[in-house]
């Protein structure tokens, strides 16, 4: 009733903000760890198919975000699982754990072998966690337990080394 006394113009409402807030961001942090040889450092990776990869360093720093982490780990060996009971150990003196790729990254000489006795040489090796397929780089050298002996300049392939295409 007061509203017909005193007519005033409409007001506009408020519309969304233009100014837009920031999303909120998990801190990025720097982390270091150091293990000995009786503890090292583990990080394991699990499925619900059981462990995918377990890896052990001497040391790690860590820098980023939650679910953007990078982590170098020093001294490193990494025990891949793949299908059945297949398995490959590969040794490196760095490994890179990258949660934006999704990948592990072993660095500056690998060696690898796995449960079936094949060995494997190359200066990179790139583990895939969504394809849970390996690719390798620089000279890349395959051996079997037979002697039978292949290089390459790189190579794609399963964990168990079975199903590989070498270039």
């Amino acid at each position: 009733m007061l509203a017909g006394c005193n007519p005033q113009a409409p007001q506009p409402s408020p519309g969304p903000s233009t100014l837009a807030s920031p999303a909120p961001t998990s801190p990025a942090l720097h982390v270091t760890g150091h293990g000995t040889a009786a503890q090292p450092v583990r990080i394991v990776q699990q499925t619900p198919k059981g462990i995918e990869y377990e890896l052990i360093a001497l040391s790690y720093e860590s820098w980023g975000a939650q679910g953007k982490r990078r982590s170098v780990f020093a001294h490193s060996r990494v025990n891949f699982r793949g299908e059945g009971s297949s398995t490959l150990t590969a040794t490196a003196p760095q490994a890179i754990l990258d949660e934006s790729t999704n990948t592990v990254t072993l660095v500056d000489g690998v060696h690898a072998q796995n449960s079936a006795g094949m060995t494997l040489l190359c200066d990179r090796l790139v583990y895939n966690h969504a394809t849970q397929m390996l690719h390798g780089s620089g000279h890349v050298t395959i051996i079997d337990p037979k002697g039978f002996r292949a290089t390459g300049s790189s190579f794609d392939s399963d964990v168990s080394l079975t199903h590989m295409q070498m270039r």
